[in-house]
């Protein structure tokens, strides 16, 4: 098959949408299929690092995100258009759609190609926070781009619900997979935990973007424990504020490849703190890395954290029940052994090979429904 992408983000951004369209390409490109990114082109200080991949990627012009500059969003136009239609895919593929996924779904709609939209960020907490749109106007815009499209695929059974409630059609369950190779406990390193705790203390690990709604200053109290290194890996808008509301924690900015893996895999406790999340790849990679996780009982965490075998969920935003549950791990070690051992095994069936194969499952129902009638399939 042919696919095209249309993805809001992509590398060098460092957020779930980007990573998970590069797994996804890769996995297409392995299975024999060609693969094509259209894409955000990203700020003039960063294209240098947007590294090589096995298929090819078209950047469409972009402006930052107000409020968050080192955020792009794609301006749909011409390049998009041109690029979709001379790559004459069999499958438009939609990775969280908002501006380009929203044109990409009227062309598909317009050339009767099959479209499939991947609901990965919640777009409307995006918006209010950082355009100051409405959430009913954020709703209502969605509703048009998903329900343009033969199928949504939701990443969690919390989020599948919100999209349904919120009038969008045709939803799927399509969880996101973690490298378990990369992410293992056997990655543990003691030098690392030695510059980090240097008085043995148990280090609680939080990885993700710094930025206003990720609520990582929920850490502070827990930053003051005693006995606790708080480690903070990431970068964003956030991070001057966060640095001064935690001045115990350590900040590492952003990590990557084998340095990101021995950073978990040397942490005790992994604390998750954005109740927002559609998903939670961090925390995937987190159990992965044989950590127990505390987290909000809120969105992607509640199908990843079992309580009481890999972990616990706290109330979303609540500062005492996080530090609550990071004291009471704190002291029992050998719990926190065998919610590692839980967190690793529960993981291990979840690659990124699996669940491509999952998704290429879903190109070919829609491209095999009788109901896509207005589509054309493109001949390899």
């Amino acid at each position: 098959m042919r696919i095209a992408i249309i993805a809001e983000s992509f590398p060098p951004d460092v957020n779930g949408v980007a990573h998970s369209v590069v797994r996804i390409a890769e996995h297409l490109v392995k299975r024999g299929h060609t693969p094509l990114v259209i894409a955000p082109a990203p700020a003039s200080s960063t294209r240098g690092l947007t590294g090589a991949h096995p298929f090819p990627v078209i950047r469409v012009p972009s402006v930052p995100l107000p409020r968050y500059r080192s955020l792009r969003l794609g301006l749909p136009g011409p390049k998009l258009t041109e690029a979709l239609v001379s790559h004459a895919p069999d499958m438009v593929h939609l990775a969280c759609p908002f501006l380009l996924g929203a044109r990409g779904v009227a062309l598909a709609q317009q050339r009767r190609m099959p479209c499939l939209a991947v609901y990965q960020t919640d777009v409307a907490a995006y918006a209010r926070t950082y355009v100051g749109w409405g959430e009913a106007a954020v709703w209502k815009w969605m509703r048009t781009v998903h329900n343009g499209a033969d199928r949504t695929l939701a990443p969690s059974t919390r989020s599948a619900a919100d999209l349904v409630a919120h009038g969008i059609q045709r939803v799927w369950l399509w969880q996101r997979g973690v490298d378990v190779v990369r992410f293992d406990p056997a990655k543990r390193n003691e030098l690392v935990r030695k510059v980090l705790a240097p008085n043995g203390e148990v280090l609680i690990g939080y990885v993700g973007r710094l930025a206003a709604e990720k609520r990582v200053d929920l850490l502070a109290k827990t930053s003051e424990l005693p006995g606790v290194r708080v480690v903070i890996v990431g970068d964003g808008p956030a991070r001057r504020d966060l640095e001064k509301a935690l001045p115990k924690a350590v900040f590492l900015g952003t990590r990557h490849g084998a340095q990101l893996a021995r950073l978990f895999a040397s942490f005790d406790i992994f604390a998750h703190t954005g109740p927002h999340e559609t998903f939670g790849q961090t925390i995937q990679e987190a159990l992965a890395s044989g950590l127990p996780v505390i987290a909000p009982s809120a969105g992607g965490p509640v199908d990843l954290v079992t309580p009481g075998v890999n972990g616990t969920l706290v109330p979303p935003e609540d500062e005492d029940a996080l530090a609550g549950a990071v004291a009471e791990l704190v002291t029992d070690g050998e719990l926190r052994r065998q919610y590692g051992i839980n967190a690793r095994a529960g993981v291990e069936g979840r690659t990124w090979s699996a669940v491509g194969d999952e998704l290429i499952a879903h190109y070919e129902s829609i491209l095999a429904s009788p109901g896509v009638t207005r589509h054309v399939r493109v001949a390899a």
